[in-house]
């Protein structure tokens, strides 16, 4: 009984082992060889010669973005998928979405205030506070 149970499997397993290495057999038969050509082992981008590594340090506030529009984006398609069900879930789902949406607005201002948000440097804030300081001492004056 256990042995006509894994048949199928076994035969599956089998044959995804012959495509894939029949796809690698296929592609190293065809495909050039460029054995001892220097330029196509060098990265190339859009007709540019590459200058410098490619190694570069961002900045964290880059992945800051990408965390937050992922994140967003998320809790879009939570949105979303609430939008679709609304009729059906009726006023406790509605009560739920804005339950949901109040703690994004809130998560959204402790970010700004934190200065999450804020891509100025260190220099460009103090000088920014400087001269709102200067301001606000003017408009005593």
């Amino acid at each position: 009984m256990l042995r006509t149970a894994l048949w199928p499997l076994v035969l599956y397993f089998a044959l995804v082992l012959v495509v894939v290495g029949g796809m690698l057999g296929i592609s190293y038969v065809l495909g050039e060889h460029h054995r001892g050509r220097r330029a196509t082992g060098e990265p190339y981008e859009s007709g540019i010669v590459s200058t410098g590594s490619a190694r570069i340090r961002f900045d964290v506030k880059f992945y800051l973005n990408a965390m937050f529009f992922v994140v967003f984006d998320l809790e879009t398609m939570f949105i979303i998928a609430w939008a679709i069900s609304a009729r059906s879930v009726g006023w406790a789902g509605y009560i739920e979405v804005l339950i949901f949406i109040a703690i994004l607005v809130a998560a959204l201002v402790y970010l700004w205030r934190l200065g999450a948000l804020d891509w100025s440097t260190l220099r460009e804030r103090i000088g920014a506070r400087a001269s709102a300081d200067g301001r606000d001492q003017d408009d005593k004056k």
